[in-house]
């Protein structure tokens, strides 16, 4: 899968990339292709205490986002964990500028 436009920016890490599409909004207006996380991200309850997972596997989005966090590539990432897609990965990246936007703040 070939990432849109606006991320092949030379020298961006993919936490950077992140960042950007934090930063950006409502970033599916500006995506050429919308990623539909909804059939990759899963969350069963007796699963990794019912935490968002890739693909019914035990992998978090939080694992995979924390490895990005980290510094590692994609690349590093795909490396190391075989099983995992690219597609995953994006998919980790669109859950969690979901749930940034959707978030509120309640006052106590």
């Amino acid at each position: 899968m070939e990432l849109p436009f606006w991320w092949r920016v030379q020298g961006l890490r993919p936490l950077e990339i992140l960042k950007q599409i934090l930063r950006a909004g409502n970033f599916r207006q500006k995506t050429e292709v919308r990623m539909n996380y909804k059939d990759i991200i899963t969350i069963e309850p007796g699963k990794r205490g019912g935490k968002p997972c890739i693909r019914g596997m035990r992998i978090t989005v939080y694992d995979v986002l924390d490895y990005l966090a980290s510094g590692m590539t994609h690349q590093e990432i795909l490396d190391e964990f075989p099983y995992l897609r690219e597609e995953d990965i994006l998919a980790c990246l669109s859950y969690a500028a979901d749930r940034e936007r959707t978030m509120l703040a309640i006052d106590k």
